[in-house]
């Protein structure tokens, strides 16, 4: 009896996970945390602070010849969004933590490119 409780919750849970539809893909791990791709946005956290994480998105935006549209900075998050030569809207949000980290969030387009968003990300980290 006790072992198909457990089947009928594993099972359960299993369905619940599949109906949802989140696809998580970690793409890899640095020194502050978790790099992860979900729902098509990639989703890091930078041991840097917020000022220099922002600087080298900017930079990186510039390297990669996207045009840039909106810029906007405070002390607590950021925000760029340019366009790529398909005129893809390219969103990266920062936000500062408490520790002196920071959160990065991108997303290339409506429904997410995860390659592209991976691309991205290394050319803000080689801003560092």
């Amino acid at each position: 009896m006790l072992k198909k409780q457990f089947f009928l919750m594993l099972l359960v849970a299993g369905g619940a996970g599949m109906i949802q539809g989140c696809m998580v893909a970690v793409v890899g791990a640095g020194a502050a945390g978790t790099v992860a791709y979900v729902t098509g946005e990639l989703q890091a956290v930078s041991a840097e602070e917020i000022d220099v994480v922002y600087k080298a998105a900017v930079k990186a935006m510039e390297e990669l010849e996207l045009a840039v549209t909106q810029k906007s900075k405070d002390a607590m998050s950021a925000k760029i969004v340019a366009r790529d030569a398909q005129d893809k809207k390219i969103t990266v949000k920062l936000a500062a933590t408490e520790e002196g980290t920071t959160k990065i969030s991108i997303r290339v387009g409506l429904f997410g490119n995860e390659t592209k968003s991976r691309l991205i990300y290394e050319q803000i980290k080689k801003g560092f």
